[in-house]
């Protein structure tokens, strides 16, 4: 009964988490008709929200819908058993990145937010490296089985590369629709100069190493020593 109840809540969480996408998308799409597109001159302190602010929220709205269906997707097709706790943390982590994050602007109004979503996507990256390289030394098509050294050093490699990949596509959505997702400006809309401008960028990459460090030290020495403390963390084959 326990595990059916977990199910279950999974389900809603899921559900509730793939809802608030969707209706983000309604509702930013429809401030997007009404947005000025340069925010007026005004001297008071409140932030006027322009059409490429809610393009951001709109992309990233897209991006979580689909990143919500992915899991699902690759469980059919390509038959991967992932566990409920990982579920819930990738949930979690995408309603507090995108949802909390950009539409109800924490990244703006919570301090270092953005750095704890980065120490928390590290960590589950690493995991998730470990989970591949587990895979493969288990596949009968594979013939080869590797250290703990080594398997603790592609996990780190592997989350810090697409820590890497992710600051390439804010870089890239900043560029093209001109959004501010490497904060190299203020909500105000003032541009920073120089080491200023590339702190945030510079602080997610230095903290998405240590993130994934962490997790591949501890996946290391669940590996060598036989500890399974990554046993409710990995991705497997059914």
């Amino acid at each position: 009964m326990k595990i059916i109840k977990r199910i279950f809540k999974l389900k809603y969480l899921l559900r509730f988490v793939l809802f608030t996408f969707a209706a983000s998308i309604i509702y930013v799409t429809v401030r997007i008709i009404l947005a000025p597109t340069v925010a007026p001159d005004t001297n008071t302190d409140v932030v006027i929200r322009v059409k490429s602010d809610y393009a951001l929220m709109l992309a990233q709205s897209i991006v979580g819908v689909i990143a919500m269906l992915l899991p699902g997707l690759l469980e059919r097709r390509i038959h991967l058993h992932i566990p409920s706790i990982m579920l819930v943390s990738y949930a979690l982590f995408l309603f507090g990145a995108i949802y909390l994050g950009e539409v109800r602007r924490f990244y703006y109004t919570v301090p270092n937010w953005d750095t704890i979503l980065h120490v928390f996507s590290a960590a589950a990256l690493g995991s998730i490296g470990f989970s591949i390289v587990n895979i493969l030394n288990k596949s009968e098509a594979v013939a080869f089985s590797l250290s703990p050294v080594f398997v603790a050093l592609f996990a780190f490699c592997f989350a810090l590369s697409l820590g890497a990949m992710w600051e390439i596509y804010e870089f890239s959505m900043d560029g093209v629709l001109h959004t501010n997702m490497q904060k190299y400006a203020l909500e105000s809309g003032e541009k920073l100069i120089g080491q200023a401008a590339l702190s945030d960028t510079m602080k997610d990459i230095i903290v998405d190493a240590i993130g994934a460090f962490v997790m591949s030290s501890i996946g290391y020495i669940s590996l060598k020593y036989k500890k399974n403390w990554l046993k409710n963390l990995e991705v497997t084959r059914m």
